[in-house]
């Protein structure tokens, strides 16, 4: 039984590091149709449809599909180690997620402080 746990536990350890190089592969449709099933549960409406919210995931994909590759390593890692956590695995978290990462990583010009003349 140890035996067969460590296997299982190894062969997910594989699993992981594989699937952090690419995008992670995500079920849109049992997502989506998730969501909409725990708004129903929860008896509030439904924040969006199952149909909106495939299209909105497979826009993300898609552009997640351009940038991911090019994030850092450790970007890719914590963004899908905490969507895994929290249980939100879905491209619009990852990317949202990346943004964050990214922006926090190389903020703006903007987000500087100015030089201010002290000469009178």
């Amino acid at each position: 039984m140890k035996t067969w746990l460590l296997s299982v536990a190894y062969l997910g350890t594989q699993m992981t590091v594989a699937a952090a190089d690419g995008v992670p592969r995500i079920d849109i449709e049992r997502l989506c149709r998730a969501r909409s099933a725990d708004d129903r549960l929860m008896e509030l409406p439904e924040a969006q449809s199952v149909a909106d919210c495939i299209q909105e995931e497979k826009n993300s994909r898609d552009k997640l599909g351009t940038t991911w590759p090019a994030a850092a390593g450790s970007i890719r890692a914590r963004c899908r180690a905490d969507a895994v956590a929290l249980g939100t695995l879905s491209y619009l978290d990852l990317l949202s997620c990346q943004q964050l990462a990214e922006d926090i990583k190389a903020p703006s010009s903007a987000a500087k402080p100015s030089k201010i003349s002290t000469k009178r």
